[in-house]
């Protein structure tokens, strides 16, 4: 078995706050995680058919998300079948454990497959793991699975658990409650079409997919041995450890709670014991206070912050990247995480600007990919593509020019750089630095839904991450592993964040 705590001492040697060898620019050799993926092409978001199957979440920008009203119909066909009407899931486990935890994993790709034999390595032993959000893309089809969940996982020895993303959303949430939950397809109800937004939303709206049975019987023998067999209640869920309560919510479509989840989130959070919260939206991005609302008024965060309620973590999938900002909240500090870098193609981090939000410093700020790397990446990524060869900069350049913008020291050691007016233009062209006029190459917010093929690269680095939690009695310690897809990383996973919460 992996000693995590020695893995750990190596990461931090070979991370990408040391080296750019270590943040994988210097890569001689791939992993060997192109000969675990399958021989299968992915989708593509320039695909018209994909755009249409994903309508969902424009519907519910339009006509409101009623994800919530659906929720409530999975989670009452739960309780009608005999589930803990509580939503707990009873984790056979002491009072020092482990588990990890993975966000936005399902593309399929090679950006998925490059998180598996680090996943693997620093995930021997652990209890179990959880996915943060959009289980599969990109519309959470049941019959999706094999490549994008059972065949990669097949060799981790323990169960998986899962709170659903938008992209589950886009089916209807059929294939997330079919394979996490064993349950059946709700009952079709028969409506009149009615000439208001519910009904438009109603008459568009996209149905779960019928699942072949026979097909996910077969997937479903990848993860067969009976210490990988998990079926939680319901969508969002309470998880029981004798040191810990894990409380995972599910945000559907727009990142709201119903009206019955938020009832339930204030029953659970009266338990005693301290708490992590597993989110499929985070709080905090960027440099900005995101918290979900809750149905008949206020947010989960506010749940999260009243003193008696003992949370001490809050990880969020969605943004697929990792960032995070302890935000002191009266005398105590919560540790809020961005968990998202897990498959699917990485968000960019330089366009964040100096971190002020939530009262948390710049310098107390963590995020992976570092800025720089970002900032060179995507240079890279579009001075290939669109031919532009003055576009490109160099990691140490880039790790320049975001540290002089953002005003704090180099996250990693750099040779001396004179920066120039070109490489300034070409920071402004990428997004990290304001422009005279509003028009930048799309790396965020447009780049995120429709373009975002562009940067779906097959080629280390590919800048992805996990995590790894461990408990006891005393403590919490959350650290996050590096994926670059080179085999040295393989080997001796980056340590990128680390961080220890007291408990008592």
């Amino acid at each position: 078995m992996v000693d995590v705590g020695q893995a750990a001492e190596r990461g931090r040697e070979v991370s990408s706050r040391v080296s750019q060898e270590g943040a994988g620019w210097d890569c001689v050799e791939m992993g060997t995680f192109k000969d675990l993926r399958p021989n299968t092409e992915s989708f593509s978001w320039l695909n018209p058919r994909t755009l249409w199957r994903s309508r969902n979440e424009i519907l519910a920008a339009l006509f409101g998300d009623p994800s919530g009203q659906v929720r409530a119909r999975w989670v009452g066909s739960q309780r009608d079948r005999g589930v803990d009407p509580s939503l707990r899931i009873p984790a056979d486990v002491g009072s020092e454990f482990s588990f990890l935890v993975l966000g936005d994993t399902g593309e399929g790709d090679a950006s998925q497959y490059a998180v598996v034999p680090g996943m693997l390595r620093i995930g021997e032993g652990t209890d179990f793991a959880v996915i943060a959000s959009d289980v599969i893309y990109p519309t959470g089809s049941g019959n999706e699975y094999e490549d994008k969940f059972f065949r990669p996982y097949q060799n981790y020895r323990a169960p998986i658990y899962a709170v659903p993303g938008n992209h589950d959303w886009y089916d209807g949430l059929g294939g997330f409650m079919r394979v996490f939950c064993d349950a059946h397809a709700l009952q079709a109800r028969r409506e009149g079409f009615k000439l208001s937004p519910s009904g438009l939303r109603g008459l568009l709206w996209r149905r779960p997919e019928k699942i072949d049975e026979e097909r996910l019987a077969r997937a479903r023998e990848r993860r067969a041995l009976p210490e990988q067999q998990a079926t939680q209640p319901g969508p969002y869920w309470a998880m029981e450890t004798p040191t810990l309560l894990i409380v995972g919510v599910d945000t559907g479509i727009r990142g709201e709670l119903d009206r019955e989840q938020a009832h339930w989130l204030r029953e659970v959070s009266r338990d005693p014991r301290p708490k992590m919260l597993i989110t499929g939206k985070p709080i905090y991005t960027r440099n900005e206070y995101k918290p979900s609302k809750l149905e008949g008024g206020g947010t989960i965060d506010d749940i999260v912050r009243d003193p008696r309620h003992g949370y001490v973590a809050v990880i969020g999938g969605d943004v697929h990247n990792y960032q995070r900002f302890p935000v002191e909240v009266g005398e105590r500090t919560i540790q809020y995480i961005v968990a998202g870098g897990s498959g699917a193609f990485t968000h960019a981090t330089h366009t964040t600007p100096r971190i002020t939000v939530g009262g948390v410093h710049e310098d107390d700020y963590k995020c992976y990919p570092l800025r720089g790397d970002s900032l060179s990446f995507y240079s890279k990524l579009y001075s290939e593509r669109l031919g532009m060869r003055w576009l490109y900069l160099t990691p140490d350049e880039a790790m320049c020019l975001m540290s002089r913008y953002i005003g704090n020291t180099p996250p990693r050691p750099i040779d001396g750089v004179r920066i120039t007016r070109r490489m300034r233009w070409a920071a402004r062209w990428l997004g990290a630095m304001p422009l005279p006029v509003p028009l930048r190459l799309p790396v965020d917010k447009v780049f995120h839904r429709y373009v975002s093929e562009l940067s779906d690269w097959d080629d280390p680095p590919f800048f992805k991450s996990f995590l790894h939690v461990s408990v006891t009695p005393e403590t919490l310690r959350i650290r996050c592993f590096a994926a670059t897809g080179c085999l040295p990383q393989e080997l001796e996973p980056p340590l990128e964040d680390e961080v220890c919460i007291p408990l008592a």
